[in-house]
């Protein structure tokens, strides 16, 4: 982009991002392949509405990864960290030195020199934090094995990223081994406090600058934030949020350490605090934008030309890179005795190259250690790979985990996981809150139920404890036919995602048309399409317990209780009625705001109408606790 400045600049990349994400989620692709779909189109090599300006925008967007990691650090307590120190340590390790040894090794067999193919090997066996960590969020895998098995390999990278800055250089042809690495000089910045400083001066100032994060966060921070909390200025608090990201993120850079890994540690400390909830609340805004602008910039950065020069290279590259990876972190998760389905993930999710090599690429090639004839194809292999990263964990989910299920080694009595043919009368979609606490009901009750759920681990779980659950996409046809749809009697819709429950109750009324099916809801929104397909049981989730809570507050004002508990069936009957009736007017807003209008005075007329006849209930003598008063007899 050439013209309109700023703004302009901003329009471009707001528009894209605002068309593109919604179009990508409605495919199923995830707001990550949106916006990097959005870069390429504005990118210089399709539109060419931005042009090389957009490499500033990537070092603006970098940011968002470190308020990202900020943010993880606030989700972790330090005892977590501590109890992923194998996993940190064992997996990371063993990732990043065995991919970077045969990286080293291919590059060997290319020709090139050792110092050249380990420093590649260095960049490459890194992942994109970014990516990963938003994708496994938006599909919400990260508590799965795979996911906090990935965390921590990338949280390995992370810190690597330090010694790999400093070793780079030693790699550089003409260099002497005396000549050291200052951070300042990976973003053309102002030079570090620790540059001249011998070795163990410059140890000291980095612990001390550590130090005093942890020990500022520990009892600086928050007081400080508590008087700003006083002032009751939400725009203040959101200031400080992002001054003490901005303030750690320069701190570290000035003694030659990762911002990312400062940031995180941050998180980390302040995990525990009482304000832990409002920094989350003021920064993620920031984050996700930040996020969604390096994602565009990552598009962006593709080189078509470098591409279109050599398109059978890259491609080769990409697709040995990711195999290479691929195959490395899948022997790593057998090592490590994962799951299957969790090896899959882990192996999916970590099988391209990261954000930092454009970092790394760019330092190298400024310290003599990558010649621009390397870099250039490099920089569009890393990009395409990242870009490849959503594409390949969609298809995981939607065709190889499907297919595969969770491995489990049944004991001779039992029946293999791979062929469910249960003869369960129900079948719960969903294992989740709403879903366990039913089945838990009906088993009590002496009505065993075959239960399909998504998640592997918890799937691997509840099996141990002798539940029917099985993994699988409950909106498959063939899933559903295998969990015994065609001789059960009920179907309840229990999973936590509107558009699943709508396609799990679509499938099942098209193939099996004799299932009783009762659907969980969250909203209007899902509850009226449900209605609309003709499923006539629907529940929003909250109603009951919003009622209930209802009763107690009106018995804590003073009211008789037996009075807002028969309100409480009328509000219910009300609700649940119209329900059905206002689902038919949902595509007239006009109408359906006049009914709707309508309806709530009609209910007011008729709750003021049975209040006004409460006195012909006095004789009962139901007091405002739920009790029997003294003109009554107590219950036996």
């Amino acid at each position: 982009m050439h013209d309109g400045g700023f703004f302009f600049q901003a329009f471009v990349y707001l528009t894209a991002a605002v068309v593109s994400v919604p179009l990508a989620k409605k495919l199923g692709l995830g707001s990550v392949l949106g916006y990097l779909i959005a870069g390429v189109v504005i990118g210089p090599f399709v539109f060419g509405f931005i042009g090389e300006e957009g490499q500033n925008v990537m070092e603006f967007a970098e940011f968002g990864i470190i308020m990202m990691l900020f943010l993880i650090g606030l989700e972790l307590q330090p005892q977590m960290i501590w109890k992923l120190k194998g996993p940190i340590l064992g997996m990371g390790g063993l990732q990043v030195t065995v991919t970077a040894l045969l990286v080293l090794a291919g590059a060997l067999l290319f020709g090139l020199e050792w110092k050249t193919g380990l420093a590649l090997g260095l960049v490459l066996a890194l992942s994109s934090t970014a990516i990963v960590l938003q994708t496994l969020h938006e599909k919400g895998l990260m508590k799965t094995d795979g996911g906090q098995n990935s965390f921590s390999v990338l949280l390995f990278q992370d810190i690597a990223i330090i010694p790999i800055l400093a070793v780079l250089p030693l790699l550089a042809a003409g260099h002497s081994a005396g000549e050291t690495f200052h951070a300042g000089d990976a973003h053309h910045g102002p030079v570090t406090w620790v540059e001249g400083l011998p070795l163990w001066g410059q140890t000291v100032t980095v612990l001390g600058v550590v130090s005093g994060i942890v020990v500022a966060g520990k009892y600086l921070i928050n007081p400080a934030f508590r008087l700003i909390a006083r002032t009751r200025l939400r725009e203040l608090f959101t200031a400080a949020a992002l001054l003490l990201v901005i303030a750690i993120t320069i701190l570290m850079g000035k003694v030659g350490l990762s911002p990312a890994l400062g940031t995180f540690l941050a998180g980390v400390i302040l995990a525990q605090s009482e304000y832990r909830h409002e920094l989350e609340t003021n920064i993620d805004p920031f984050k996700g934008l930040l996020l969604g602008l390096f994602f565009i910039a990552v598009g962006a950065s593709i080189d078509f030309h470098v591409i279109g020069e050599n398109p059978l290279l890259i491609l080769q590259l990409v697709v040995a890179l990711m195999v290479l990876k691929f195959l490395v972190l899948a022997l790593i998760g057998k090592v490590f005795r994962m799951s299957y389905d969790n090896i899959l993930l882990f192996a999916f999710a970590l099988a391209q190259g990261g954000e930092f090599a454009f970092v790394l690429f760019s330092f190298g090639l400024n310290n003599n250690v990558f010649e621009p004839s390397l870099v250039n194809p490099m920089i569009a292999v890393v990009a395409i790979t990242m870009a490849l990263t959503p594409l390949l964990l969609l298809l995981n989910e939607k065709l190889i985990q499907p297919r595969f299920g969770t491995k489990e080694k049944a004991a001779p009595e039992e029946r293999s996981s791979s062929s469910i043919d249960e003869s369960s009368r129900v079948i719960i979609a969903g294992f989740g809150r709403v879903g366990s606490t039913v089945g838990r009901f009906m088993q009590a009750n002496d009505e065993n139920a075959t239960y399909l759920d998504m998640d592997p681990d918890n799937v691997d779980l509840l099996r141990k404890l002798g539940l029917n659950v099985f993994y699988g996409d409950a909106s498959r046809y063939d899933l559903l036919h295998a969990a015994g749809a065609a001789e059960a009697q009920l179907l309840i819709i229990a999973v936590d995602d509107p558009e699943k429950t709508v396609a799990i109750a679509r499938t099942a009324m098209k193939h099996f048309p004799h299932l009783e099916i009762i659907a969980r809801t969250n909203g209007l929104v899902d509850s009226h399409e449900l209605i609309d397909l003709g499923v006539k049981r629907v529940y929003p989730e909250t109603l009951d317990s919003s009622l209930r809570i209802g009763v107690d507050a009106l018995s804590l004002l003073g009211h008789r209780r037996y009075q807002a508990i028969r309100s409480m069936h009328t509000f219910r009957h009300h609700e649940e009625r119209h329900f059905h009736e206002l689902a038919a007017l949902r595509h007239d807003r006009k109408e359906l705001i006049r009914e709707t209008k309508k309806r709530i005075e009609d209910l007011e007329e008729l709750m003021l109408t049975e209040k006004r006849e409460e006195h012909k209930d006095k004789e009962l003598g139901w007091d405002a606790a739920g009790h029997m008063s003294d003109k009554g007899h107590m219950p036996g």
